[in-house]
């Protein structure tokens, strides 16, 4: 079997920055386990395999897998997938419909910008916990719980100088990930993600982050259109447009690779 194969950066002007993720296109789905060999063996943030069809409306079945786990939601990935249908794939419609585990999420492109709808998600207060400010190396200003863990502080500088115990944070219990925000210096907000317990140390930009922080932000700056900047080290910027319950994230997407995957047999 041979599959075609795309390496995009998402969330990027150019290729070496934003978030690098796999996407290989389908016609069927093959057994879990190797979709789940495949991410593994890319060992990207996220690998997007998508087969035509899928739920009623939809034009694509969507699953995306980190190297150890498949998850419910991710931005970049979906953005890539986007940017291969218009980009290598021939699609030819403005917009690109995906069922997911997610839901329907539907995907625009405008020029060399591509704007995803997705579900806006909630956060509840939570406490402080000591185990989780040793394994980050800070104390935050407030915590808030939702699919993951969202820790707010009062400066991009706290932010940006946070190194993480990953030992210690993958031991959490009940916890997928952290993201870590601040208002920013040139940006509405600013944000990091560290995901040791489905084998992401630091995300570079994380689409399905901004879900939970553009609602949270919306609210405590006063409107609904904002520009963020995940300031990892290949770093990224999130146009966020915060509509009731669901958010419009906007990126661009640069190409890094196209090849072939062969799977089975003797090459």
């Amino acid at each position: 079997m041979e599959l075609k194969y795309f390496q995009i950066d998402a969330f990027a002007d150019e290729i070496f920055r934003g978030n690098p993720a796999g996407v290989v296109p389908m016609e069927s789905w093959p057994d879990d386990d190797l979709l789940q060999s495949m991410a593994s063996e890319h060992n990207l943030s996220e690998t997007a395999f998508f087969v035509p069809g899928g739920e009623e409306g939809a034009d694509f079945a969507l699953r995306w897998m980190t190297p150890a786990s498949e998850v419910d939601l991710c931005g970049h990935a979906t953005l890539a997938t986007g940017h291969a249908l218009w980009a290598h794939l021939g699609w030819e419609h403005d917009r690109v419909v995906f069922s997911s585990r997610s839901g329907l999420l539907t995907v625009r492109r405008d020029g060399a910008l591509y704007e995803m709808d997705f579900p806006a998600l909630a956060i509840e207060p939570a406490p402080i916990d000591d185990t989780l400010v040793l394994a980050l190396g800070g104390r935050p200003a407030e915590v808030y719980t939702g699919m993951d863990l969202i820790c707010v502080f009062d400066t991009e500088r706290e932010v940006m100088e946070l190194s993480p115990d990953f030992g210690l944070l993958k031991r959490i219990d009940g916890v997928r990930a952290v993201g870590v925000t601040a208002p920013g210096r040139s940006h509405d907000f600013v944000s990091r993600l560290f995901a040791p317990a489905v084998g992401i140390d630091e995300d570079p930009v994380t689409g399905s982050l901004h879900c939970l922080l553009a609602p949270y932000w919306a609210d405590r700056l006063g409107r609904t259109t904002l520009v963020a900047r995940q300031v990892s080290r290949r770093g990224g910027e999130v146009r966020c447009v915060v509509d009731g319950d669901r958010v419009r994230l906007s990126g661009r997407a640069a190409t890094y690779l196209e090849g072939t995957i062969t799977v089975g047999g003797e090459r």
